[in-house]
């Protein structure tokens, strides 16, 4: 998924530098949600595995 995040930023930047305002604001909003996605199940994750972590010892 950050790959994907990744990607639009870049397309974003690239978007903008070549005047394509609509596109680079559309893949931004897009590269922004996904890396807040990613970063949900990121700490979805941490938190599962310091649970299951604590459960083992």
């Amino acid at each position: 998924m950050l790959k994907w995040a990744l990607i639009f930023f870049v397309v974003s930047l690239v978007a903008g530098f070549l005047g394509f305002s609509g596109v680079s604001a559309a893949t931004a909003t897009i590269a922004r949600v996904l890396f807040g996605i990613a970063l949900v199940i990121f700490l979805i994750f941490l938190v599962l595995a310091l649970l299951a972590g604590s459960a083992v010892l």
